[in-house]
């Protein structure tokens, strides 16, 4: 059976449980982005529209929200699972593995349905829907939207348009396709105001996070001879700004864009409770030379070929050391 056929049968097999369950809970990967949110928010509009029972589930580790997406209604959230989740068919959005989401309670025992984008999901889902030719999940959400006949309400093209601007960078990155510009207009027509929402999520920048970026800037390395650059975020570099941890959103960007860079590494600190220090490493590539998810995989991460990143315990230079290495 051909990848086209197979989604065919999965995209039926997820419009089918919507239409058999009545009760649903919708979940997202830890430290949610804009395609994870918009793609949550999206589908709680679109199973609230067909009268089903839905709730949002997103762990207080997760708050405050990126203060980029702030402005996004989350109506239908709650912090932890529900007294009911037995009764509840659970539906990840945007989560390319189990280990992804917090919650371990909405594993066990349930249907799960798995609606995701990302290359190397895992596929564990009692129902998997998996497109990895679509630019973000919100696109699939777009898609089920259409097949279910819910009409396009300016909110739920908000989400959508959240989801789609942000995981295509601003439809600059190789996964925008014509598809992802025939959705922009459709859900543009639907009432979204680019211009609003461009300056909500790229330029309402809290002082704090420019002063982030000053820190990182500082610690920036690069090396030339393997075409990687290098910063690090230390515990004391977000006290002394002020900085929120979602305010390093976006630096690694920075690095990415030096010219003959072919991976950029953003190391953070973090305090993991009972655990003493940890550090999330994200990674960035600037071509498709370089799958940097099968690096991510290495450490229990994952992502996409040109975007993924992990956690470990190892300190920043050695991982500095074993990233290059895999390069």
């Amino acid at each position: 059976m051909t990848d086209a056929a197979l989604a065919l049968d999965a995209r039926a097999a997820v419009l089918a449980t919507i239409d058999a369950q009545e009760r649903f809970l919708l979940v997202t990967h830890e430290h949610p982005d804009g395609d994870a949110l918009g793609s949550l928010i999206a589908m709680q509009a679109l199973l609230r529209a067909l009268r089903k029972d839905s709730v949002m589930v997103i762990a207080p580790d997760d708050f405050p929200l990126p203060n980029e997406y702030r402005f996004l209604s989350l109506d239908g959230l709650v912090t932890g699972p529900p007294s009911d989740l037995a009764e509840r068919t659970v539906m990840f959005l945007d989560c390319g593995n189990l280990d992804r989401n917090p919650l371990a309670a909405l594993h066990d025992g349930k249907t799960l349905v798995n609606i995701d984008h990302h290359h190397d999901n895992t596929r564990f889902g009692t129902v998997n829907y998996v497109v990895e030719d679509a630019s973000c999940t919100a696109e699939i959400v777009w898609d089920l939207l259409h097949q279910t006949g819910v009409e396009l309400t300016t909110g739920i093209a908000e989400a959508l348009y959240v989801g789609l601007v942000t995981d295509t960078g601003r439809f600059s990155y190789e996964n925008t396709t014509p598809r992802s510009h025939l959705m922009a207009a459709e859900l543009i027509g639907a009432g979204v105001d680019v211009a609003a929402i461009y300056r909500r999520i790229y330029e309402e920048i809290p002082q704090a996070k420019l002063a982030l970026l000053c820190r990182a800037l500082q610690s920036l390395k690069v090396f030339t001879d393997d075409g990687v650059a290098s910063a690090v975020l230390t515990i004391s570099d977000f006290a002394e700004t002020g900085a929120e941890d979602s305010y390093s959103e976006g630096v690694i960007d920075h690095l990415r864009a030096l010219t003959g860079v072919k991976v950029a590494i953003l190391i953070r600190e973090v305090t993991a409770n009972g655990r003493g220090v940890q550090r999330k490493v994200s990674l960035r590539a600037t071509d498709n030379e370089i799958d940097v998810s099968a690096i991510a995989r290495l450490y229990g991460g994952g992502g996409h070929r040109r975007a993924a990143g992990f956690t470990s315990e190892l300190s920043a230079s050695a991982l500095i050391d074993a990233i290059r290495a895999q390069v």
